[in-house]
């Protein structure tokens, strides 16, 4: 007698997610030492459709990390090394002139390397305002006009960008515009003794470490539909909007200190952003409902470069970094109302 297969319970698939997690992290960490913050925020990002800023100085392996992280999801990748002489059309593409055997001309358009899964803009610091632009309406709009016509990108599509904090000679800092588009800020640090001693063991080998795929394009499609139906309570909505809106110093519910240290704060995207990355943290440890340490966990890099810090701040040796941990340190959560006999 034949048995019906069992219909998984929504318990099942989180438990699936979470492994399938836990098994691109072990992949990825055959390559990369340490960074567990940033490969979590990574994964996040990619779990709730986002794109990704990474900053750090040189050698610490950013770009070994996404070009990894890519071999390890059965996805495109295409990678461009952003220079002060990039133009737009050779990121987006652009209409050629063809001419068939009857001598008929026609244009034809020939896709730039934006059109992958995942695109890695190294250095994106390095380029002029007109080429970080053609960048803006993908990254919102997961689209590129060209000419008279739009075109979709390939689903998932995901933008992780690079810069380097050291050296700003010859570089065109990103518009405010344009960093509002990352969800995520994360800062590659230095590796601890015991991480660069591994590294310096592992990479002067002549062996490579061979990683495999986990999983599909189609495969994080369903991953992020999963992580968008995650409960979020009205009282959690309560706390990011009372924490997002701290960091203006107009408002009047905003702490003295932000008031005097602050030029502008974060805008409603940010208020998104932390619940949709308290989704996906939520997600990746097995739960189906956001708490208020999956926000604080990730209001850093969700807020760190949505908040401009005046004279006055950088005289006193702050940044928005330590801006934002001291709010979220100090602001409360809000109260349960009580219930009424």
């Amino acid at each position: 007698m034949s048995t019906a297969p069992r219909t998984k319970t929504l318990d099942d698939i989180l438990l699936e997610f979470s492994q399938h997690r836990k098994l691109m992290q072990e992949e990825l960490q055959k390559v990369i030492v340490g960074q567990d913050e940033v490969i979590e925020q990574l994964f996040a990002a990619i779990f709730t459709r986002g794109h990704c800023l990474l900053e750090g100085v040189p050698g610490l392996a950013k770009t070994l990390m996404v070009s990894t992280l890519a071999r390890i999801l059965d996805v495109g990748f295409k990678r461009v090394q952003f220079t002060p002489d990039l133009m737009p059309s050779d990121i987006t593409g652009t209409n050629v002139l063809d001419e068939d055997e009857h001598g008929r001309r026609s244009f034809r358009f020939v896709e730039g390397p934006i059109f992958t899964n995942i695109l890695l803009a190294d250095e994106i610091n390095r380029t002029p305002p007109k080429t970080q632009a053609a960048l803006l309406q993908a990254m919102q709009e997961r689209e590129v006009s060209v000419g008279q016509e739009t075109y979709p990108l390939p689903d998932p599509f995901f933008t992780i960008a690079t810069q380097n904090p050291i050296e700003q000679e010859g570089t065109y800092p990103l518009p405010e515009a344009q960093l509002d588009r990352f969800m995520f800020n994360i800062k590659v640090g230095y590796p601890s003794l015991p991480e660069e001693e591994q590294i310096l063991m592992s990479t002067t080998r002549a062996e490579k470490p061979e990683v495999r795929k986990v999983l599909s394009g189609r495969a994080i499609v369903n991953i992020q539909k999963l992580v968008s139906s995650v409960a979020v309570s009205e009282y959690l909505v309560k706390y990011v909007a009372r924490l997002v809106r701290a960091t203006r110093p107009k408002d009047p519910q905003a702490p003295r200190y932000v008031a005097e240290l602050v030029d502008w704060g974060a805008g409603p995207r940010a208020g998104q952003f932390l619940i949709q990355g308290g989704k996906a943290m939520a997600a990746m440890d097995g739960r189906f409902s956001v708490s208020i340490d999956d926000v604080r966990r990730i209001a850093v890099p969700v807020l760190r470069h949505r908040i401009a810090t005046n004279f006055q701040a950088q005289a006193d040796g702050l940044t928005s970094e330590s801006i934002v941990e001291r709010l979220v340190r100090e602001i409360p959560e809000p109260e349960i109302p009580k219930l009424v006999k």
